[in-house]
């Protein structure tokens, strides 16, 4: 926006480089171009400041495909003067001399004019492809499309207005299309998740089987092992009761032997002593049983003797003393 300094019957404007100022007087062109200083006086002066810097404008187009089917378009477009003093001409860019502000609004009408070629430009080619297509093939086909129109449109070269850039951020589907296009690749993505959910599963059961079977076959072994530990066990037992058995029958027989030998000796002893005595006279037997008799008594406290008993012992020994001899 120019700067105005008002002295009376005359004024001063300062305008900034990117503002191309025209003063006219009488209808005729005075003074033209970017950042003047200059003098003038507002009873006869009329000026136009038109902006000469790079602009951008918001693109939003919603069209049908040939197949009926909604699609919106949005993105940006860059435009800015070629030549100012025939825009100036064909659009009201004139300021308030007092406040330097623009007394229309230029800008939004030069944007319109852009928006409505392009949007007839989006439309046309929407118009002209089916939905798949135009979502398969995205935005760059459609800002090639109407980068070209615009360069070449003559309803913005005749007022001196070119665009210099087109940039689509987004072609899109109305929402109901999107989630019916959106569907096929979810349940494709939903089976794929599910499929590998249940690989996920049956590898985990056939590990689980797998260990089960390596417990099933090592508590297998250990039974087969136990089963020989038993019955090594049961063998080895069976040649230590062998063992024992046979020690024992050899202890047994050699006790037997050794006791067969010693009543063998006390028999043929006792058969000896009974030899001996058998011919000893009864008086003497007598005394020797009653040494025996004597030795195995400890203590003898009465004796009784009868007569009978006298009269037995003196007959003994009266036929045991020998005959006297006759003497001649």
């Amino acid at each position: 926006m120019a700067t105005i300094r008002n002295l009376g019957l005359i004024a001063q404007l300062r305008s900034e480089t990117s503002r191309h100022v025209i003063r006219y007087r009488n209808g005729r062109v005075r003074q033209s171009g970017r950042g003047l200083v200059f003098w003038f006086r507002p009873e006869t002066a009329s000026i136009s400041e038109v902006p000469v810097d790079d602009r951008e404008m918001t693109l939003f187009v919603r069209g049908r495909s040939r197949d009926f089917q909604t699609i919106a378009v949005q993105g940006t477009i860059g435009w800015h003067v070629v030549d100012p003093e025939l825009l100036a001409s064909r659009v009201d860019f004139s300021i308030d001399l007092v406040t330097g502000k623009l007394r229309t609004e230029p800008v939004e009408w030069i944007e319109a004019r852009i928006s409505g070629i392009a949007g007839q430009a989006v439309l046309q080619y929407l118009g002209e492809k089916r939905v798949d297509a135009l979502l398969d093939a995205g935005p760059e086909p459609v800002r090639g499309t109407l980068e070209s129109v615009l360069t070449a449109s003559a309803a913005l070269a005749e007022i001196g207005v070119a665009a210099v850039s087109v940039r689509l951020t987004n072609l899109a589907p109305s929402s109901e299309l999107e989630r019916a296009l959106q569907t096929p690749t979810f349940e494709a993505l939903q089976q794929k998740a599910d499929e590998a959910t249940f690989a996920r599963r049956a590898l985990a059961v056939e590990k689980e089987r797998a260990i089960a079977e390596n417990e099933l076959a090592t508590r297998t072994e250990l039974a087969r092992r136990e089963k020989l530990l038993i019955a090594e066990e049961a063998e080895n037992a069976r040649d230590r009761a062998a063992g024992l058995a046979e020690a024992q029958g050899l202890e047994a027989a050699a006790e037997a032997e050794r006791i067969r030998l010693v009543d063998g000796a006390r028999a043929e002893a006792e058969q000896r002593r009974v030899a001996v005595y058998r011919d000893l006279p009864p008086t003497v037997l007598l005394g020797l049983a009653a040494r025996e008799l004597a030795g195995k008594l400890e203590t003898i406290e009465h004796v009784t003797v009868t007569p009978d008993l006298i009269a037995a012992a003196l007959g003994e020994f009266r036929r045991a003393a020998p005959s006297p001899v006759a003497v001649r």
